[in-house]
Order: structure tokens, then sequence, then C-alpha cells
């Protein structure tokens, strides 16, 4: 089941005296952050309230935000580590592509013989590239997202991969 409530950052820190935050997005970049009307706080008992984005600007890899309801320093600085929410619905996808959100628990499959390799339960960037984290086994398995590998990402049937000999074998095996 998808997620209606998708986390896009993280409070940092106050930004000045006027209540601004400065949040660290986890989008693909912080202009898809910036550009929100309505971000979403989650409550201790897990029901999410809509706050009204004010005013929202770029600063290098954050975000700088005006938030309904955080109108001084101290408000700013009472919600630092707060999580930040979008509604599924305001998340910009463009056609063909997924949210990460939505690639977690996808099967994983050999592409020539149908065999499965697991699910996705992680995925990351490390040096611009994007890696997929594969339980596989009771053992994780990295697997880079270039064409030879990563053959085909789908919402259905998961995703296809043409793995290296070695890299899915057992560790007795190798």
């Amino acid at each position: 089941m998808k997620k209606e409530y998708i986390e896009c950052g993280r409070i940092c820190t106050a930004h000045g005296v006027k209540g601004q935050v400065k949040v660290e997005h986890w989008c693909d970049s912080p202009k898809v952050l910036a550009k929100q009307k309505k971000v979403f706080l989650r409550g201790r008992d897990g029901a999410y309230s809509e706050r009204e984005v004010l005013s929202a600007s770029v600063a290098a890899q954050f975000v700088i935000m005006t938030i309904e309801g955080i109108a001084t320093r101290e408000d700013a600085q009472a919600m630092r580590g707060q999580t930040l929410y979008l509604h599924r619905d305001n998340i910009p996808v463009p056609k063909g592509a997924m949210l990460i959100a939505d690639m977690i628990g996808l099967p994983v499959y050999h592409k020539e013989n149908g065999e499965s390799l697991g699910e996705i339960s992680e995925v990351s960037d490390v040096a611009g590239r994007r890696i997929y984290s594969i339980k596989y086994q009771g053992r994780e398995v990295l697997v880079p997202d270039v064409p030879e590998f990563i053959k085909e990402i789908d919402e259905e049937r998961g995703m296809a991969v043409m793995p290296i000999p070695g890299l899915f074998d057992s560790a007795d095996e190798i």
C-alpha cells in the first residue's frame, strides 16, 4: 500500500529571528520542496496536520521556509529535528518515474530466467550514483543504477536485473 504522506525533509535549525526554518530537503532537488504551498507535520498520535508554506527559497542544498504557526526564532528552534511531509498528490513525478518510497519492497528478479532475487530494501545516492540495496537470502546486495545491471523498474512487476556472476551467489559459494 502506498503511503499518503511522503517524508520530504527535516528542519535543521532556525534561520533569522522571524520564525523561518532551515530545512534539509530529501527530494530530488531543493526546488521541489521550495515550490510547495503546504507541508504536513506528524503528531505524536500519528495524525498529520497541514501547514501553509508562507514563503520558501533555496539556499545552497537547503530550503529556507516560513511555515504557518512558526512565528518566532524560539518557535523555529523548538521545531528542530521535525520531519516534514508532502501529500503524495502534491509531488511532481515525471511520466515513467517512481517515488523512492514506492520502490521500497518491490520484488527484484533476474531479467532472463525470472528467478526471484529478493526485494528492494533501500535506495541511496552515493557520489552522485543511485544504489539499490536488495535484501537477498538474509543479506544485503548493493546494485548500482547502471543500464548494464538494471533493465527495468515497474510498479507492478518490480525490478528486472542482469546481475554479474557472483553478485547474488551465496557467501558459501564465493
